[in-house]
């Protein structure tokens, strides 16, 4: 069976890009997972709930790796369930090429050692282009700061009291429109600081 998984970091992102490949491909609608939120963990309902239908000789299809998440080592450790403990394959259809379990599996024990030192040497590039980006955004705020620049938004903007309406309206209990009030922030505001702080938990 033919099984694709979607993610936006955000409510009010589209995803609409991903589902067409996905229909391309003939996945059927139903069988179709999104979730809207972060990446940094599996804890999404969406993901979970296709986790328990995948079965043995399914066809997983993702846009990209990073669409299954942004923590490295859970992804290795998915990769590894789904391909290995369930026995079905995925396919990431931005890198075909090296992104397809198949691949790997008509090698044998072959195929894993090379499957175990592929996804390694993943883990390793993404966690060192982490750690650089880190490094150069925080180069560029030293050199702003000694260029005179100031650093915009108090911390209390992204307070106990914005998490909790944040959350809120991430879980569909409140609107957008009521979190701004709760807040006290314009539509513009809110968003802005919705991003920082997503960016934040990536």
């Amino acid at each position: 069976m033919k099984i694709a998984y979607g993610r936006v970091s955000a409510k009010d992102q589209n995803p609409e890009r991903q589902l067409v490949k996905f229909r391309e491909l003939g996945v059927e609608d139903r069988f179709i997972f999104v979730d809207k939120q972060s990446g940094k963990d599996f804890e999404r309902p969406r993901y979970q709930a296709m986790r328990l239908m995948i079965r043995e000789g399914d066809l997983i299809y993702l846009d990209a790796l990073d669409r299954l998440g942004r923590d490295y080592d859970g992804i290795i450790s998915e990769w590894k369930y789904i391909t290995r403990e369930i026995g079905a394959d995925i396919v990431c259809l931005d890198n075909e090429t090296l992104f397809d379990s198949r691949k790997f599996k008509t090698m044998g024990d072959l195929g894993k050692l090379l499957e175990d030192q592929f996804l390694s040497m993943l883990a390793y590039v993404a966690e060192q282009e982490r750690k650089k980006n880190r490094q150069r955004q925080a180069e560029g705020i030293e050199v702003a700061k000694a260029s005179g620049v100031t650093f915009g938004r108090p911390r209390h903007d992204i307070d106990e009291t914005f998490i909790q309406f944040y959350k809120e309206w991430k879980g569909g209990h409140i609107t957008a429109t009521a979190a701004m009030q709760k807040v006290g922030m314009k539509r513009t505001t809110f968003y802005r600081r919705v991003k920082e702080y997503e960016e934040e938990q990536l």
